[in-house]
């Protein structure tokens, strides 16, 4: 049995959870980050005072061998009224929460509700807010306003930084040591990895394991955070805070989505992440290039393609080559 950590939060995360869910001998186990204050999550976390569940519940969805409808409900998202915008699985981790008094006893409790195959482990259980602080000294306060912020290159970000300085949660640090596989992202830089790596304690735990680690880049730029960012960029940004000798793998996309999907992206003004192969073959790791996009089939009904007109990794090629590394 192999232990496989992914740390990270969000839709990345839950990506590479549901690509390596399907393979046996494989314990899965989340590190997730806890800054998450957007949305759902940062309502809850004002009004009630909670952690956010978002990132998590996510997480448990993508673990969860529970029939279909339950892994629905717990993504439902109620329109109109007081609790419009609000996710179910939000609310239920919150209410968990309140009623065994920790964090880390609701997420229990959910394991064996969802019958989770692996493990979810918040970064940190300690009440955080993540700041940007800009090279003339503005500083930006929350991820919410961080993620939507378009100013990050503009300003030039000087550093990242949580208040108050977390300890990194005893879990999360014995779930680290035991790996045999550290695969870190995909996910924003800024708001989703990060965050991770800021916990007093990640950093320590994640260059003292024996485990060899994962990096896995992006498909597409984010405006205002990483602008004609290629796979080095990325890769460095991982690097400042990891240390330049840390990373055993490097994983990215080598294929361009159709011409389409480019356009609309360009219109937001984010772009496919290049791949400099002259860069990435000077570096001690192993850098690995394949075609890991989802296929797109515009013959489908407008309904359908309208919910498919997103670059995303193939579960299945992503699976494949992630499990190629491990076995």
């Amino acid at each position: 049995m192999k232990n496989i950590v992914i740390i990270g939060g969000g839709t990345g995360t839950f990506t590479v959870l549901s690509a390596l869910k399907k393979y046996k001998n494989l314990h899965l186990s989340a590190v997730v980050s806890m800054a998450d204050d957007g949305g759902s999550t940062g309502r809850l976390r004002d009004e009630q005072g909670v952690l956010p569940p978002g990132d998590i519940r996510q997480c448990l969805v993508a673990l969860s061998e529970s029939d279909l409808l339950m892994r629905e409900l717990f993504n439902y998202r109620f329109k109109g009224g007081s609790l419009d915008g609000h996710n179910f699985g939000n609310l239920f981790i919150s209410a968990l929460e309140k009623i065994t008094g920790s964090f880390d006893k609701a997420i229990e409790a959910l394991n064996k509700a969802l019958k989770i195959k692996g493990k979810v482990i918040p970064v940190t259980l300690e009440k955080i807010k993540l700041f940007a602080e800009m090279e003339n000294g503005d500083i930006i306060a929350g991820e919410g306003e961080i993620d939507t912020s378009k100013l990050l290159i503009v300003k030039k970000a000087k550093r990242f930084f949580l208040s108050p300085k977390p300890k990194i949660n005893f879990k999360a640090k014995k779930a680290i040591r035991e790996a045999d596989f550290i695969i870190i992202g995909p996910g924003d830089l800024y708001t989703s990895l990060i965050p991770n790596f800021l916990v007093e304690g990640i950093v320590e735990a994640i260059r003292r394991s024996k485990a060899k680690k994962i990096y896995l880049c992006n498909l597409m730029t984010k405006f205002g955070h990483t602008d004609n960012f290629c796979v080095s960029d990325f890769v460095n940004v991982v690097e400042k805070y990891l240390g330049k000798d840390c990373l055993n793998y490097v994983i990215y996309n080598n294929k361009k989505p159709d011409e389409k999907l480019i356009e609309k992206y360009k219109r937001k003004k984010e772009f496919f992440v290049c791949f400099d192969k002259k860069v990435l073959n000077q570096k001690k790791y192993k850098s690995i290039g394949r075609n890991l996009l989802s296929s797109i089939d515009y013959k489908q009904n407008s309904a359908d393609k309208i919910k498919r007109t997103l670059v995303r990794h193939n579960l299945c090629k992503l699976g494949r080559i992630l499990f190629s590394i491990i076995k």
